[in-house]
């Protein structure tokens, strides 16, 4: 497996990213840190998660853990970048997911200057999938 940033904590704990030496991973890469036991997450729900997003090697761009509160959001239709309709479809509920986005699958050549988020970063996350409700 590609060479992945370790993330300190547990579920619903607030992570701290360390970054591998080397580049980042061409392609998406999901790794699963805590199996949920909750049904499956499927395209069209919409799910409520927590999360920490931090550019690879870079600062924290965005996390609800300081906000105290998560966020809810359809996944799986191209409401949310690819890496994320991508990675977190099919996961359990009650899962910490780790993914690392290519540029290509967040928010590719454009980037997000207003949150630091320069044009060809990868990103990475690391979200906590609380619930997910059929549509």
């Amino acid at each position: 497996m590609t060479n992945l940033p370790t993330a300190t904590g547990g579920f619903g704990d607030k992570p701290e990213l360390t970054f591998p030496e080397g580049g980042a991973p061409a392609d998406l890469q999901v790794q699963v840190l805590h199996q949920g036991t909750g049904s499956l997450v499927e395209a069209g729900d919409d799910l409520e998660v927590n999360y920490l997003g931090q550019s690879w090697g870079g600062h924290v761009f965005d996390n609800s853990y300081d906000r105290g509160s998560s966020i809810s959001f359809p996944i799986g239709v191209g409401a949310v970048i690819g890496g994320w309709d991508e990675g977190l479809v099919g996961q359990a509920i009650g899962s910490r997911v780790l993914l690392s986005i290519p540029s290509h699958l967040g928010y590719g050549d454009r980037g997000v200057p207003q949150a630091g988020i320069k044009g060809g970063d990868t990103l990475v996350f690391v979200v906590d999938i609380i619930d997910s409700r059929g549509a």
